[in-house]
């Protein structure tokens, strides 16, 4: 590979390998991954893949609007420890956050 094209694919990736927020998929009536650990203060960005509404919730922290199939919402995690993410919409679905 020749160096000038390195640099360049090493200047892309950079931003992208310190990025705070992890990207959590709700489809199927599920989150996905169901169970992610995180550092203090980075976030989640939850993106609704399903053909019907979802909202997210961890009680104490936060609760959102319900979001449309195609919309995406972002949740930082400020604090340490373990949180259930869940949805009013659909009491089952769970992901486990764990922010050290």
């Amino acid at each position: 590979m020749n160096r000038p094209l390195l640099a360049f694919l090493l200047v892309l990736a950079g931003p992208a390998c310190a990025d705070d927020t992890h990207i959590i998929v709700q489809q199927g009536r599920a989150f996905r991954p169901s169970e992610i650990t995180i550092n203090r203060g980075e976030s989640l960005t939850f993106t609704n893949n399903d053909e019907f509404i979802h909202q997210v919730y961890v009680a104490g922290l936060f609760d959102t609007d319900e979001k449309a199939p195609g919309q995406n919402i972002t949740e930082s995690f400020p604090e340490t420890g373990t949180f259930e993410v869940r949805c009013h919409i659909h009491p089952k679905m769970k992901l486990v956050v764990r922010v050290k």
